[in-house]
């Protein structure tokens, strides 16, 4: 399963830097000279401000399958990065937008044992402690105060449960489970 770690934003300076929005917990691991990044053009180039120009006039340009980090140094919170082959503005223009992503394969499991990567936890199921079944994750959303699951519910919709110890107190991953002991009404919201 791929995984977005970044995403290119809007070029910094004229020899092909581009300032990139971090999308993982861990950009000084993700983020080192030599990284391989596995790339995908949105769709809809959200980032993009308008079509990417063709660094050599006439010739289409074509993002590559895959991006090798040269260096990154960090500023305000981003990283401005330098790839390989990106080494004008025009180039990095017609990156814009791009994600980076790595095989979740490559990951190393999180060294803490209450610490989760997101594609574990997809389609885990959600039970109760006395084994009521409410549905499975669908996905995690990473809200400001906590984690959210979002529960694809079994009798159809979705719901949000917060992500904390309190109602969240086992994830058994080799069990394909996870219990939760839900506050009465949560599921109705």
């Amino acid at each position: 399963m791929l995984l977005v770690v970044g995403q290119i934003g809007k070029p910094h300076g004229i020899r092909g830097e581009v300032s990139v929005v971090v999308r993982t917990d861990e950009p000084e691991e993700r983020f080192t000279a030599g990284s391989v990044f596995i790339t995908e053009v949105p769709r809809d180039r959200r980032v993009s401000t308008g079509p990417a120009a063709a660094p050599v006039p006439g010739v289409p340009f074509k993002v590559p399958a895959q991006l090798t980090l040269e260096s990154i140094r960090w500023h305000q919170g981003r990283g401005i990065a330098v790839f390989e082959g990106i080494h004008d503005r025009n180039v990095a223009e017609a990156m814009r937008g791009v994600y980076l992503q790595v095989d979740s394969a490559d990951l190393a499991p999180p060294a803490d044992p209450d610490e989760f990567h997101d594609h574990q936890l997809i389609g885990l199921r959600v039970v109760a402690a006395d084994g009521t079944e409410y549905g499975t994750v669908d996905r995690i959303d990473h809200a400001p105060s906590s984690d959210l699951i979002v529960l694809k519910k079994a009798g159809g919709g979705t719901a949000l449960i917060p992500f904390v110890t309190a109602i969240v107190p086992t994830v058994d991953i080799a069990g394909g489970r996870i219990v939760v002991d839900l506050p009465e009404g949560l599921l109705d919201l």
